[in-house]
């Protein structure tokens, strides 16, 4: 009888030789259930990738043409600071109530947040820094969206790879691939070519809407993003802490300053006129987007590779670009084409792994001849030596002002 190897080859038993079957009833039924189990597990991983990468392409590029939406209806228009309140404060409402499902009871959920907040303050405190960063980040999208098409946007804020790439090699010391370089220039390049179809006339816009002012503040938003995620890792690299305990205080900080550059920003006008003024269905939905989108995208991100999350960006600037035209009127030329194909591209290229430029390379080159080293039969291959150095990827795909690590 032959027996079956965990690679799933089989051997035919030697003279004399006894199976693993015979000495032990019942194995290979057994051996039949852990094949199955394994199998099923790595269907259920399957299935969780696609839908993390479905959650991923929904929340980029919903958010997006949501406040889009909402800033261009005919009307009154809301104060897009107290939607960064109010998204804080949901979101922080959020991650405390999934904290008192963890501990099971209020007695519990004081202890343990008194002794994470007040008693550990120097690490609270630190959280203190990216969340300035994110609240003014949130609040600079919405500048942005307001005075950009959504897939203008979409494509420009792609920048903020880049600048969370050089921010990594200032401030972490980090190395890029000559491949991860090239995709760099190549994302320049296509945001540079949608810029200047922008600026060349891209269709007509409304009165109220200063392109000028729209990349400025998407370029503001892309240096504090890149800033931020690379300034979190470093303060916060080794500390203990669930993420739903981080995102509370992201939301506490985020809370508090946000209601200071309400009350800088447009505090006057809020007083007179009400905190929720302008407030629609469709405004909600922004807020309620930006709330627990993210927290979502926390829950599921863990099931997606770099690649996914940078086949997510590619989609959503796809998806972003269709509904632009559907929804807004948008023109796409060849310039945009040009330009978001090659931002496209780069994404794709800028999140493979490391050692694939190396794989590609090496599949491409004619060979010289066989190989002279061959490993000698009987023996296990000799480990393979990772040559990762921290996940220059991951950042720049996911929500800002929530933590997902």
């Amino acid at each position: 009888m032959a027996a079956v190897g965990s690679g799933g080859s089989t051997a035919t038993a030697g003279p004399g030789a006894v199976s693993a079957g015979a000495l032990e009833p019942g194995t290979s039924s057994a051996g039949e259930t852990v094949w199955l189990s394994r199998q099923w597990r790595a269907g259920a991983h399957r299935r969780l990738k696609y839908i993390s990468l479905a959650v991923l392409v929904v929340q980029n590029a919903s958010l997006i043409l949501s406040i889009r939406y909402a800033r261009t209806l005919p009307g009154d228009r809301f104060f897009a600071t107290t939607a960064v309140v109010m998204a804080e404060v949901l979101k922080g409402l959020t991650c405390l109530l999934l904290l008192f499902a963890q501990k099971g009871n209020v007695k519990h959920l004081v202890l343990f947040l008194h002794e994470a907040v007040l008693v550990q303050y120097m690490d609270t405190l630190k959280l203190a820094v990216p969340s300035l960063i994110y609240t003014l980040q949130n609040n600079l999208q919405y500048v942005a969206i307001s005075n950009l098409p959504a897939a203008t946007f979409q494509v420009t804020y792609q920048l903020k790879i880049l600048t969370t790439a050089l921010f990594s090699v200032l401030m972490l010391n980090r190395s890029l691939s000559r491949l991860q370089w090239a995709s760099l220039l190549l994302l320049f390049t296509g945001v540079a070519i949608v810029q200047a179809q922008q600026a060349g006339g891209g269709g007509p816009r409304p009165l109220d809407q200063n392109p000028g002012v729209g990349l400025a503040a998407v370029v503001a938003s892309c240096l504090s993003s890149g800033f931020a995620g690379v300034y979190f890792e470093k303060i916060l690299k080794g500390s203990s802490g669930s993420v739903w305990l981080r995102n509370l205080q992201l939301g506490l900080f985020g809370t508090a300053l946000g209601l200071v550059g309400l009350w800088w920003a447009e505090g006057t006008a809020v007083a007179h006129r009400g905190f929720f003024f302008g407030y629609t269905p469709a405004v909600w939905g922004v807020v309620l987007n930006q709330a627990f989108g993210g927290l979502l995208v926390a829950v599921v991100v863990k099931y997606a590779d770099n690649i996914l999350k940078g086949f997510a960006t590619s989609l959503s600037i796809v998806l972003s670009t269709v509904a632009s035209i559907r929804l807004f009127g948008f023109h796409v030329d060849p310039l945009f084409a040009l330009g978001a194909g090659l931002v496209i591209g780069a994404v794709y290229l800028y999140s493979l792994p490391r050692g694939a430029a190396k794989a590609i390379a090496s599949a491409s080159a004619p060979t010289s001849g066989p190989c002279t080293h061959q490993q000698p039969p009987g023996q296990p291959p000799p480990p393979q030596l990772s040559s990762h150095h921290g996940d220059l990827s991951t950042e720049p795909f996911l929500p800002k002002s929530v933590l997902v690590k």
